[in-house]
């Protein structure tokens, strides 16, 4: 049978949030991260899993492929993979990724189909490549890229670079599929013991994991920290960043007064510890730091460019707080944010790369929407469900209209675990694989935090709105489809829709449009009908520590584990009956218990140096 497509397999590979993002003619067909797979939050290792997830989706062999891009920002793929050959680096190459490699043709490749990109070049394609704009500014900002000595694309800037610098911060001018590098900031080496020398590097992104892994013991609470900040008391901690006149940053070496860490294990509960008020004002320090960093950086981007549009990705770029900032205040008349803009979506600035720059093909795509993932069949939804324990506790039945029916359970005050189509690629959960529930009352905040999330009450929740009712409620004329930016709540409704209102007056806002996802719309229109307000809490299908689901069976486990009080699985409706509520409380024992060991592990991986450090994830 003749080959009927153009396929480009790109693929974030062995360090954190290890990704895969299949291209079809140039479009997105499918892409998914390896955590969603193994269960493993921000999954490492080699790429077996998402190679297969979105080859086996198409209905395709890795023989059908044309172009395979690859990047890791540790060393290039190619190097990475021969040192693993001599070292054993269990975090990188498990002895279970060490059989599926060996078997793997992609592992130690020498075919010149099979090539590696750099790190902050597949961010900038992840945004420019596939945004709604002809031309503009591309602003690029994470934890940490390549060594200035691993980048070997032309035009990179590199010449005058510390081989041995990181790259931190990137910044472009596009059009068309033409890009061009006009400044980057390099992260110079850095003393450190164990794996710490990233916390110390004097970048934006670095120094945000750095408040992190002193808040949280985690580098990776970056979008805890920023649910913290507002919390905070202004000015109350001095400047961690300095800005100088020629827009160099300046980071003040720590001392004796931070003397204040959590410590996980001495100090079991974080919420009442007595250092409390410090990490707050600490969380603002570093969030207002980065605002005004990032403001300065945009501007200057403006004014060195002309440009009326900008697109953004990188770690930092999932700082929503800071997003809003620059929407409103950098003077771009448009801005659009990769909705996977950490280093999940570097697997789709792969693959765009090498359809652009490697195959010469024309730039046509548009990302209006991040639902990647591949379909489950009818019989996949039932398999969890006829199982007899699920069946012991459940009552189960088709809705002929689970809309409207769902829409009438939510006004009463339930909590929906909404199950429907292909999984959302990225960080965000925007409606395929969502916890919801009603906004009007405050209450519903402290009952999924606890009852469901088992997380910290500070810990806000965003909206779902309908994009045409957006500007009555929010403010601002723009749109939000990704949930990638805070708007303050027109004070008018803030006590109409008082579950979704963080402390500081804002809300991380997703518009919903009814041709990106119809079934959530008509969900928000019923619920409308009902209530008068086009708004529902919307927050992610999982709890603590672990992954969004993303099988069927997945989301019934966190469904059958957690205050969750009715799942909708498609056209499927379930509910618990009483059996399910005489087992819960050993179910939740269960649940929590499993969240204090990860959170153990975690802590012990930091200690031992086997954390790698990630993008700031503002979540």
């Amino acid at each position: 049978m003749p080959k009927n497509h153009v396929y480009v397999l790109g693929i974030n590979a062995y360090d954190h949030d290890v990704s895969a993002c299949l291209l079809r003619d140039g479009e997105i067909a499918f892409a998914i991260e390896k955590e969603r797979i193994t269960r493993q939050k921000h999954a490492t290792g080699f790429y077996q899993e998402v190679v297969d997830y979105v080859l086996k989706a198409e209905g395709i062999t890795l023989d059908d492929v044309d172009l395979v891009v690859r990047n890791c920002y540790v060393l290039p793929v190619e190097e990475l993979e021969v040192r693993m050959v001599a070292q054993d680096v269990p975090e990188v190459m498990t002895d279970t990724d060490r059989k599926a490699a060996a078997k793997n043709p992609l592992y130690l490749s020498k075919s010149n189909k099979v090539v590696t990109l750099s790190h902050h070049l597949a961010h900038a394609y992840s945004a420019f490549a596939c945004c709604p704009f002809d031309e503009g500014a591309v602003m690029v900002v994470d934890g940490v890229g390549n060594y200035a000595a691993d980048i070997r694309e032309p035009g990179q800037l590199t010449e005058k670079a510390d081989p041995l610098g990181r790259e931190s911060e990137s910044y472009y001018k596009f059009r068309g599929a033409t890009l061009e590098a006009l400044k980057k900031v390099w992260l110079n080496p850095c003393r450190g013991f164990l794996s710490d020398e990233f916390y110390y590097m004097p970048g934006l992104g670095a120094l945000y994991s750095r408040v992190s892994s002193y808040i949280f013991s985690n580098w990776n609470k970056c979008g805890e920290v920023m649910g913290l900040a507002p919390y905070g008391k202004p000015d109350a901690f001095r400047p961690l960043i300095d800005i100088e006149k020629d827009g160099a940053l300046t980071i003040p070496e720590w001392d004796l007064s931070f003397d204040k860490p959590w410590l996980l294990g001495r100090e079991p509960d974080w919420e009442k510890s007595p250092r409390m008020q410090h990490w707050k004002d600490m969380a603002w320090r570093i969030q207002d730091d980065t605002e005004k960093v990032l403001l300065a950086r945009a501007r200057w981007l403006r004014d060195t460019t002309g440009a009326k549009n900008l697109v953004i990705a990188g770690g930092v770029a999932l700082n929503c707080v800071a997003n809003g900032r620059l929407v409103r205040e950098a003077g771009f008349e448009k801005v659009w944010i990769q909705p996977a803009a950490g280093d999940n979506g570097i697997a789709i600035g792969c693959a765009l790369y090498g359809h652009l720059e490697i195959l010469k093909q024309p730039r046509k795509f548009v990302m209006r929407h991040a639902y990647l993932g591949r379909p489950y069949s009818d019989a996949e939804l039932r398999a969890p469900i006829e199982k007899r324990m699920v069946k012991l506790q459940t009552v189960i039945k088709h809705s002929d209209d689970i809309c409207r029916e769902s829409a009438q359970l939510l006004a009463e005050g339930h909590v929906f675990g909404w199950f429907q189509g292909p999984s959302e690629f990225g960080p965000r959960a925007l409606g395929n694989r969502s916890i919801i529930a009603d906004p009007r009352k405050p209450e519903i905040k402290d009952k999924l935090n606890s009852r469901v999330k088992f997380r910290q009450a500070f810990r806000p929740f965003a909206p779902i709105v309908l994009a045409e009712r957006a500007a009555e409620i929010f403010e601002g004329e723009d749109e939000s489809p990704f949930m990638l930016r805070a708007k303050r709540v027109v004070p008018a409704w803030r006590d109409r829709i008082a579950g979704i209102v963080h402390v500081d007056g804002t809300a991380r806002v997703q518009t919903v449009r009814e041709d990106t996802n119809p079934r959530l719309y008509r969900l928000l229109k019923e619920f409308e009908a009902l209530t008068g307000v086009p708004v529902l809490v919307n927050t992610s299908f999982n709890i603590k520590g672990e992954p969004i689901v993303e099988a069927p069976a997945d989301a019934v486990k966190c469904f059958m584990n957690t205050g969750i009080d009715y799942l909708a699985l498609h056209d499927m409706l379930i509910s618990k009956n009483r059996m399910h509520r005489f087992l819960l409380p050993f179910r939740a024992i269960g649940s929590q218990m499993s969240v204090i060991v990860k959170s153990g592990l975690e802590a012990d991986a930091q200690i031992q140096g086997k954390a790698k450090p990630a993008d700031p994830r503002a979540q």
